[in-house]
């Protein structure tokens, strides 16, 4: 794969986090995404626990990481490059075992979901890096010989 297309998913995995957690980087918005989570949660009938939009440690925490990764999709959006893409692979694969783990302690199936996507975005995003690297490290190689 060569390098654009590489930064283009890259930059594409920044916009859905973009998307995605927006509205838990703000106090009055979280409370709200976790009440219609809840709503979700009661509709489909599920067990498990869903996160407490009237906990102001669960809302502070949601904040503070919804925060970091509006920063961190802004950076990817603006400046893409490979190692950004293999970071944010890692980052992802630590927020799936997050998930994995709270999935074990009785945390709602819809997280299911959610891991599902950040899983997805890893694999593909730490694919294409890769490939993109190995084709510029041969190009490179290839140049200098």
């Amino acid at each position: 794969m060569n390098l654009r297309p590489a930064l283009r998913i890259v930059r594409i995995s920044a916009l859905y986090d973009l998307v995605v957690t927006a509205g838990f980087a703000l106090p009055f918005t979280a409370p709200a995404l976790f009440a219609s989570l809840g709503n979700l949660h009661e509709t489909l009938g599920l067990h498990g626990v869903v996160p407490d939009p009237h906990n102001v440690m669960t809302v502070m925490f949601a904040n503070l990481m919804g925060g970091l990764v509006l920063a961190w999709s802004v950076f990817r959006l603006v400046r893409p490059s490979l190692a950004a893409g293999v970071a944010d692979s890692g980052g992802r694969s630590l927020f799936a075992l997050g998930m994995g783990a709270a999935l074990i302690g009785g945390a709602t199936p819809i997280v299911v979901v959610m891991m599902a996507l950040e899983i997805g975005w890893a694999v593909v995003q730490a694919v294409a890096v890769v490939a993109a690297w190995r084709r510029t490290r041969i190009a490179h190689s290839v140049a200098v010989a």
